[in-house]
């Protein structure tokens, strides 16, 4: 029996989560992707407690490319502001390409460690 792509990624996340945790010292940088927004989240998973979190719905950008890049680049900036330069980064399931890839590299460059 075939999986369809949702019950694929939902078996890829899990399998993720068991390695990835967060901690308020390193919490995990969760990435989310809808067809037309990007969303991510520092998350520390011991309180349960999202400690920032930032979406490309008020992001005015021409294409996602560039949406991905500026969220990039502002959850490092919150994460830097909130004392953080080193989190776990959680794909959710989605392949480390497209705009996935460019949202952890934008956080890269802006000083996020993963």
């Amino acid at each position: 029996m075939a999986l369809s792509k949702l019950q694929r990624r939902v078996r890829i996340k899990r399998r993720i989560r068991k390695i990835v945790s967060g901690t308020a010292a390193k919490p995990r940088l969760s990435v989310y992707r809808s067809n037309k927004e990007i969303y991510a989240q520092l998350v520390d998973d011991v309180n349960g407690v999202t400690l920032a979190s930032v979406s490309s719905r008020n992001i005015k950008a021409s294409t996602k490319i560039e949406a991905a890049t500026a969220v990039g680049k502002s959850i490092a900036e919150k994460a830097t502001k909130a004392g953080l330069d080193s989190v776990a980064f959680d794909r959710n399931g989605y392949l480390y390409h497209g705009r996935i890839k460019v949202l952890a590299d934008a956080a890269r460059e802006a000083g996020l460690k993963f």
